[in-house]
């Protein structure tokens, strides 16, 4: 039997089909894709500079894309990255709750600016409607505690 393969029929000009995964170019992809990530990811933390209180608090672990409003030093209060007047937050919030957001809001008041501005703002970010509201500080150093 000329052109028999195992018993089957061979066809000239056609191969037998690869039955294995060559897996080096999907290794080549994924270690290209974890250094494009490594250094990506430091890039990501976006938000206005602000010179955070420090705490020995633990961090809160939360999943979800929070909603993030900052005041300033010099009192300019961001949500996320976007200026608004003090006047404009609450409209501002309730227009971020009826498009679905339900999650808890961070507030990250800079150190120097009084307590009662960063008050003021939590009194207008829960007339908004939203009751889950913390504050973010960055980590005390263990030989700062007293």
């Amino acid at each position: 039997m000329v052109g028999s393969v195992a018993g089957g029929r061979h066809k000239p000009g056609r191969t037998k089909p690869m039955a294995e995964i060559n897996v080096t170019p999907l290794v080549d992809v994924m270690l290209v894709l974890l250094i494009v990530f490594m250094v990506a990811a430091p890039l990501l933390t976006v938000g206005v500079a602000v010179d955070l209180p420090e705490t020995a608090a633990d961090p809160i672990q939360d999943t979800g894309e929070p909603l993030t409003v900052t005041i300033s030093e010099d009192g300019t209060i961001y949500v996320q990255d976007t200026v608004i007047e003090y006047a404009n937050l609450v409209p501002h919030l309730e227009a971020i709750a009826t498009a679905g957001y339900d999650q808890r809001i961070f507030i990250r008041g800079d150190q120097d600016r009084a307590y009662g501005d960063v008050v003021r703002v939590m009194g207008r970010i829960n007339a908004a409607g939203f009751n889950r509201i913390g504050l973010v500080t960055d980590q005390e150093l263990p030989d700062e505690a007293q």
